[in-house]
Order: structure tokens, then C-alpha cells, then sequence
């Protein structure tokens, strides 16, 4: 499959419910989509399933759902899409975090407590309002980091290949929506919310959410396996990440609680 052009300095924003996309990023699902996509600069998108909402045409907004304006967070998607107020702020500013968007009300659903932070010491994550593409994952998906970590990580996978080892992104930013998928998705094959803790942090405590952290992975390797470690990539990762502002967050032995990943790390800028 042929990765799409990446368009220059592409921005994903973000809003509580919706993510404004740029067109040329999605995949059409449909013939309505497709004739959409073609000629849309801008997709509204809900963050909770992925449905496409709108399409920002040259002449207007093309509704791509019935009853558009019953859309949770619609208004203010649009009052960014309209003033084009988070184009400017981001090309002057770095991202602020977003309000923590009903979350509580989330992990109490899934039967997780307020004593659950300090249990696992971890910390609530806010969303950035926007974040920057750092290219595409092994699946060909769109990478969205915040910037200082997306140019780190292209600056790493630049380092590597020259020493001969090919990295490769498996999963960056995730939002509040999709962590919550992942946990209603295990529960329906049966999972406790033991199991899936122990290997999934929380919805609202991913480092992913934050757009700092990435999953990492080489050709040949299965995604998000112990396995990786005995690789030439997480070799070479152990000796240079850190000259990159990345490290390991849950080695052996974590206080989190969560099982071993070699595969997930986090951009520190201080490092």
C-alpha cells in the first residue's frame, strides 16, 4: 500500500469531541466520502467512532451526517474551522492542553475508582489542542506528536537507519476516545478490568494521550511484544534513545504496575 503525501507542516487540532483533519490524510469510506474528500480542505471528524462529520469545501461546509448541528462539541469545531483561530495560535504557540472532558464520568462506567491514580501512580493526561504529523505508522496511518516530538523522532529513525536499523512507529498519539475503545473492546472478549490494567493504562492516564510517547517496532517484529527486546532496534534504542530526549517508561520492575513494554517510549526534552 502507497503511503499518501504527507502535506507540509500538516496539524491535526483538536477540540473535547471532534478533531479537525486535514482532507488529504483519511481514507475515503464510502462514494460520498470520496467525492468529498477530493475537493475538502478541512474534515470534521468524532473523536468517539471516527464518523466523518463535514467537509470544508472551497464554497462552504458539506454536512456528511444528518442533524449536523446536534453534534456534541459541533460549535466549537466550527468556531475554529470558521476564525481560523487554531491555525494562527498554532503557528505562534505550542499546544495547550485541553480540559479534562467528562472523564470522570468515564472511568466510573468502566468501574474504575478514585483511588486508582495513586494505586498505579500515574497522572492524569491532558489532550494537546494540536498536534503535528511526524509521518505515518508501520499500518500507514497518520503519526500526530506533539512537535518537539515528532522532530525527534524523525531525527532518531535518520540516526538509526544510518547505523542500518530500521525503527518503525507503531502507534503515537491516541486520544481519551480511543483508550476507552480499546478497554470497552476487551471487556466484550471477556476480559476483567485486572487483566486489561495490567496492561493498558487507564483512559485519561495513557502517556499516549499527551502525544509525547510512541510505540516502536522493526520489520518482521510482531507490534507490542516482549520479543522486541532480543532485536537489533531495541538494542540500538537502549544505546542512543536517550541522546534524543527518548526513554523507556514501564521497564521491568515499573511502579505502575503495568507489565513490561520495550516497545513504548517517551519524549522528554530535558533529556
Amino acid at each position: 500500500m502507497r503511503t499518501p503525501p504527507a502535506p507540509l507542516h500538516a496539524r491535526l487540532f483538536n477540540t473535547a469531541d471532534i478533531e479537525l483533519w486535514p482532507a488529504a490524510l483519511l481514507r475515503a469510506r464510502g462514494n460520498t466520502d470520496a467525492r468529498a474528500l477530493s475537493r475538502a480542505h478541512t474534515v470534521l471528524r468524532r473523536k468517539r467512532d471516527g464518523r466523518y462529520l463535514a467537509a470544508a469545501l472551497p464554497e462552504g461546509l458539506l454536512p456528511l451526517v444528518p442533524r449536523l448541528a446536534r453534534e456534541a462539541g459541533i460549535d466549537e469545531a466550527l468556531d475554529l474551522l470558521d476564525t481560523g483561530d487554531a491555525r494562527g495560535r498554532a503557528a505562534v504557540q505550542p499546544p495547550y492542553p485541553l480540559p479534562l472532558h467528562r472523564l470522570q464520568e468515564r472511568l466510573q462506567a468502566l468501574g474504575i475508582d478514585d483511588g486508582y491514580a495513586q494505586r498505579a501512580g500515574l497522572g492524569l493526561v491532558p489532550e494537546p489542542d494540536w498536534l503535528l504529523l511526524a509521518g505515518f505508522d508501520r499500518y500507514r496511518r497518520p503519526l500526530w506528536l506533539l512537535p518537539g516530538a515528532a522532530r525527534a523522532w524523525q531525527a532518531m529513525r535518520r540516526a538509526a537507519a544510518a547505523d542500518g536499523v530500521v525503527l518503525e512507529a507503531i502507534s503515537g498519539y491516541r486520544s481519551h476516545d480511543y483508550q476507552l475503545g480499546i478497554f470497552e473492546r476487551k471487556r466484550a472478549r471477556g476480559q476483567d478490568l485486572a487483566q486489561i490494567l495490567a496492561v493498558n493504562a487507564a483512559p485519561g492516564y495513557s502517556e499516549h494521550h499527551g502525544g509525547d510517547a510512541l510505540d516502536i517496532g522493526t520489520p518482521g517484529e510482531p507490534p507490542a511484544e516482549e520479543s522486541f527486546e532480543a532485536t537489533p532496534a531495541f538494542a540500538w534504542l537502549a544505546a542512543h534513545a536517550g541522546d534524543h530526549g527518548f526513554a523507556m517508561s514501564y521497564p521491568r520492575g515499573n511502579p505502575h504496575g503495568i507489565v513490561y513494554e520495550p516497545w513504548h517510549w517517551r519524549h522528554h526534552p530535558s533529556l
